[in-house]
């Protein structure tokens, strides 16, 4: 087998696995949310229900929309959430484009999958969709501060400390975690930069407490508000993935740690010890991230959000790198 022809075939495996994790960690994420509340909650495999029942209906197409722009937007948002983990190396698992891209292009495919979600509220032609995709907008220019400084940071750090590899490399990220190239200080830094990113992350996935884009009780779904059908799946798988998307983010930049190291391990049980316990990482994220936040705190307004963005997060992954630049420069 060729090696392009290997990649195709591991990217689609990879594609159908991350579908339905993120599926599953959406329907545990229900759960949980539920049961932090008191109540039941929907079966684990609801949201398999909700797509499969969405993919059977009729796509139905505003007549004052842009039928392209608004038919295409939604497979669009999905296939450019689907290509980020293909650069995303899975526990010590190299990614499958490894060496063709890095943070900056995962960043990059992040905001553009939420631009054509913006695009597709536009297009539909609906005073409710036109605002949501305004709010998302505005979202979007205020969470960019605090995720393009830890960022940063992070690369310069491991540049900084000599570590090898690329410095916009997650794999140089996995191979040298970055809690060991910092003293107290430095360490200290660092927790303030998970601190910031952990708090971009329901903005990046459309959660409560940033959820204002689609705020169903104020705008009715925001820019989601006419789309239908295999539309509407399309939008609720890329909700899902982004989820996933951000966890899995998080892991190698932060959590980099190998299972398989500490037992001792090599060879194949090493590779699926470490396979399983990232995903394992992503989860534990996910619930920290996006579960219990949501469940703790109510919608922002949209002017808060972005307050909170530019001030309060963009504020503390400031310090976080003033704190790593003076473990760099004087300890």
């Amino acid at each position: 087998m060729s090696p392009l022809l290997t990649k195709i075939v591991s990217g689609f495996a990879l594609f159908c696995l991350v579908i339905l994790i993120a599926l599953l960690y959406e329907g545990v994420d229900r759960i949980v949310h539920a049961r932090m509340q008191r109540r039941f909650g929907p079966p684990l495999l609801q949201p398999f229900y909700d797509v499969i029942k969405l993919l059977g209906k009729e796509s139905i197409v505003p007549r004052r929309a842009v039928r392209a722009v608004f038919q295409a937007s939604p497979w669009m948002a999905m296939a450019l959430t689907l290509l980020i983990f293909l650069y995303i190396p899975i526990g010590s698992i190299p990614p499958i484009l490894a060496g063709n891209g890095d943070i900056i292009l995962i960043l990059y495919l992040l905001a553009a999958s939420a631009v054509m979600m913006v695009i597709g509220g536009f297009a539909s032609g609906s005073p409710y969709a036109n605002v949501g995709s305004q709010r998302e907008m505005v979202l979007m220019m205020s969470y960019e501060l605090p995720l393009a400084l830890v960022v940063l940071t992070l690369a310069w750090l491991v540049y900084k400390r000599g570590v090898p590899g690329a410095p916009f490399s997650l794999e140089t990220f996995v191979a040298v975690p970055v809690w060991n190239t910092v003293g107290l200080i430095g360490g200290m830094g660092i927790f303030a930069l998970l601190l910031s990113l952990l708090g971009v992350v329901p903005a990046e996935v459309g959660k409560v407490p940033m959820d204002i884009a689609e705020a169903k009780t104020e705008i009715l779904e925001g820019f989601l508000a006419e789309y239908s059908g295999r539309n509407l799946a399309l939008f609720k798988l890329t909700f899902a993935l982004r989820s996933l998307a951000m966890s899995a983010l998080l892991v190698p930049l932060f959590f980099p740690f190998s299972l398989g190291k500490l037992f001792g391990l090599n060879g194949a049980s090493f590779v699926l010890v470490d396979f399983i316990w990232f995903w394992v990482k992503v989860f534990l994220v996910q619930i920290v991230a996006i579960t219990v936040v949501r469940t703790m705190y109510g919608r922002f307004k949209i002017w808060q959000a972005s307050q909170f963005y530019w001030f309060q997060m963009g504020g503390l992954a400031l310090a976080g790198m003033v704190l790593v630049t003076l473990d760099v420069m004087f300890f």
